[in-house]
């Protein structure tokens, strides 16, 4: 069973920029509904990669954004542009998979997002997509088995160059669940990152360690 990857799904620096430092992720996420909810534009973009991966980041992803395939393949260009470790995010649309496919021919690596079923997973896979971002949350409010579905997916894409990068986790347990299905990539708020490392007995005897140590010191 391959290693598991924990990205952070954010745009806010500190916490961001706090977990890369620490080596507690590997990557940052981010789409334009968070960019928007931390306050950022569109030209800050170039600033957040190059502080990101000056921190650390193996791989930050932005996404694309158009009405038509034309557009997104447009708008995807400033994106490519800002270095060899970002990923450009597509939407899981009919316009989405077009540029999807336009852009993997270029050799552009690709994370087709908001995907909510096994047969947008194989599109996307077909396509040549890196990854595939099912929203763990938005499944189950929509009344889907979440774990399931998206297990299926992976399960579907082994033997791929398709990987799932699990999004919209909302606590540590929806990523334990879908590591015992095999996914091996997760995205998620600084809160539930930070919330996988702890535990409040762990914290309670680290504090009972170090009172004995000063004690014996």
């Amino acid at each position: 069973m391959l290693a598991p990857h924990l990205y952070v799904d954010s745009a806010a620096v500190d916490a961001v920029g706090s977990l890369l430092e620490g080596g507690l992720v590997e990557g940052v996420t981010t789409n334009p509904t968070i960019l928007q909810r931390s306050g950022r534009r569109l030209g800050d973009i170039p600033g957040l990669y190059e502080q990101w991966v000056s921190q650390g980041a193996r791989e930050v992803f932005f996404q694309t954004w158009g009405m038509d395939a034309a557009e997104l393949l447009a708008n995807a260009e400033p994106i490519i542009a800002l270095g060899d470790r970002v990923i450009v995010k597509v939407p899981a649309t009919r316009a989405g998979f077009v540029a999807t496919r336009a852009l993997t021919d270029r050799g552009v690596p690709v994370l087709v997002t908001a995907v909510y079923s096994a047969g947008q997973a194989l599109a996307a896979a077909s396509y040549g997509a890196r990854y595939v971002a099912p929203y763990f949350g938005r499944l189950g409010d929509a009344g889907h088995d979440a774990v399931a579905t998206i297990g299926s997916m992976h399960r579907m894409l082994e033997g791929s160059r398709t990987e799932v990068l699990a999004a919209s986790l909302r606590s540590p347990a929806d990523i334990v669940a879908l590591r015992e299905q095999g996914v091996a990539r997760f995205t998620a708020a600084p809160v539930v990152i930070e919330s996988l490392l702890l535990d409040d007995v762990s914290e309670s005897s680290a504090a009972e360690f170090e009172a004995a140590i000063r004690d014996i010191a």
